[in-house]
């Protein structure tokens, strides 16, 4: 089995569709989907099972307590924290194999003060429309994600 080049994190999902669709993707680019609890749904919600088809056995998901057990076992330098709230584009972020992409809660991202400490690690996805305040979570890290895949010229 090839080596799982990327891992993109989701920091207390919320609406099992979209870690559905996550997990899908993680699956298709032999990436590894790292859960951080709590999380805002059962694993077993129907909705999540249907998002990600009958691709499970094909994905490889780690599941974290809480943050700070995420945190404690990360190397700092291998995390990218997306956010809306930096000014720097993703695809200003120089991606190596092995790197953590973070994603926050659909409804409230990642939490401000976490972001504070890391802001040399925020990167967001720019958007011209200013009435817009978000892209879809499963759409924001397929975008993320496949720049990282390009950077490093690994296809899947």
């Amino acid at each position: 089995m090839p080596a799982k080049p990327f891992h993109i994190v989701l920091v207390e999902p919320e609406i099992p569709p979209n870690t559905g669709s996550i997990a899908r993707l993680c699956g298709a680019t032999n990436s590894v989907l790292d859960l951080v609890h709590p999380l805002g749904f059962s694993t077993d919600d129907k909705h999540l099972k249907r998002a990600g088809l009958d691709y499970w056995p094909h994905v490889s998901i780690k599941h974290w307590q809480n943050f700070d057990e995420f945190l404690d076992a990360q190397d700092e330098n291998r995390l990218f924290f997306m956010t809306t709230k930096a000014d720097r584009p993703y695809h200003a972020a120089t991606f190596t194999p092995g790197d953590r992409i973070l994603f926050g809660r659909e409804t409230q991202g990642i939490a401000e003060d976490i972001l504070a400490l890391y802001q040399d690690r925020c990167y967001t996805i720019p958007m011209e429309n200013t009435h817009i305040r978000s892209l879809n979570l499963a759409m924001s890290a397929g975008i993320v994600l496949y720049e990282a895949l390009r950077q490093v010229q690994i296809q899947p």
